[in-house]
C-alpha cells in the first residue's frame, strides 16, 4: 500500500501534461512529501473543462468498515453501561478515508467509475516502507521508486468525489470535502522484493492520461496493470 509520494515539479508542467485548461491551484509549483488525509493537487474533469485542484487524500471507506467501526465501539460503551444511540455513533464515526484501491469489483467503488469521478494525481517519486533495511530499534526505512534518476513527472490513475460529508478527525468534526484516492495493482519485478502485494498504478504517456480521464471504464480499466519492469526504478537509498 503506497501511503507516501513526493510530488517536486512546476504548475506549468502538471496542466500541460495532463491537459488542464482551468488552474485552482494559485498556480502551485509544488516540492513535498503527501502523506494521507493531506492536501495535494490532482487533474480531474469538471463541466467547465479539465482543472487542476488541491483536493484531500483519501476517499470514503466502505460503510460495513465504518459500520464495524461503531459496532466495536459502542460495545465498548455499553461495557462501561453507558447508553448509546447507534445513529448519532455511526453518523460521526471517524473515517481517515482509503488511500489506494484495489478491489475494482467492489460495489463501493463502481459508483464512482465515471469519467466525472475520474482523475490523474502528479507524483515524482513514491515510497513503501523496507522491512530488510531496519536497523534493530529504529524506525522502518522507506524505498523510493521513480521512473528514472532524474524523476520526472508522472501520474497515478485516481477517482475523486466532491463534497463528501464524513467525520475525517475527531476534533474536525463533521464536514464534507473533495476527496480522491488512486488504485494499485500487482507489483512488476522492481516494487515486489520490496511490497510483494502491490503497486500504484502509474500513467507515463498523454496517451494513457486521455484514455484514462476520457474512455469508457471497460477500456480504462485496462490501466490498472503493473507498470513494465524497464520503466521503473528504485532509487538509491540517500534520496530519502
Amino acid at each position: 500500500m503506497c501511503n507516501l509520494y513526493n510530488i517536486s515539479t512546476t504548475h506549468e508542467m502538471m496542466r500541460q501534461l495532463a491537459r488542464a485548461v482551468i488552474d485552482l491551484t494559485n498556480r502551485a509549483n509544488p516540492s513535498e512529501d503527501i502523506y494521507p488525509d493531506r492536501m495535494a493537487p490532482i487533474v480531474r474533469n469538471s463541466p467547465d473543462g479539465r482543472e487542476l485542484v488541491y483536493t484531500r487524500w483519501g476517499m470514503p471507506s466502505s460503510k460495513k468498515a465504518l459500520f464495524d467501526a461503531a459496532t466495536k465501539r459502542a460495545d465498548k460503551l455499553r461495557a462501561k453501561g453507558k447508553d448509546v444511540d447507534f445513529d448519532a455513533l455511526l453518523k460521526m464515526e471517524p473515517d481517515g478515508g482509503t488511500t489506494n484501491i484495489r478491489n475494482t469489483s467492489s460495489q463501493h467503488w463502481r459508483r464512482w467509475f465515471g469519467i466525472e469521478n475520474r482523475c490523474v494525481v502528479p507524483f515524482t517519486r513514491f515510497a513503501e516502507p523496507d522491512p530488510a533495511s531496519k536497523r534493530e530499534g529504529g524506525r522502518t526505512p522507506n524505498a523510493w521508486f521513480a521512473i528514472d534518476e532524474g524523476q520526472p513527472l508522472a501520474f497515478f490513475a485516481g477517482l475523486w468525489v466532491p463534497q463528501w460529508e464524513s467525520v475525517r478527525k475527531v476534533k474536525e468534526g463533521l464536514i464534507k470535502a473533495d476527496l480522491y484516492a488512486f488504485l494499485t495493482c500487482e507489483p512488476n519485478a522492481v516494487v515486489k522484493p520490496i511490497h510483494p502485494k502491490a503497486m500504484p498504478v502509474i500513467l507515463t504517456s498523454e496517451e494513457e492520461i486521455e484514455t484514462w480521464l476520457t474512455a469508457p471504464w471497460p477500456e480504462a480499466q485496462r490501466l490498472q496493470r503493473p507498470l513494465p519492469d524497464y520503466r521503473l526504478i528504485l532509487l538509491p537509498a540517500e534520496v530519502e
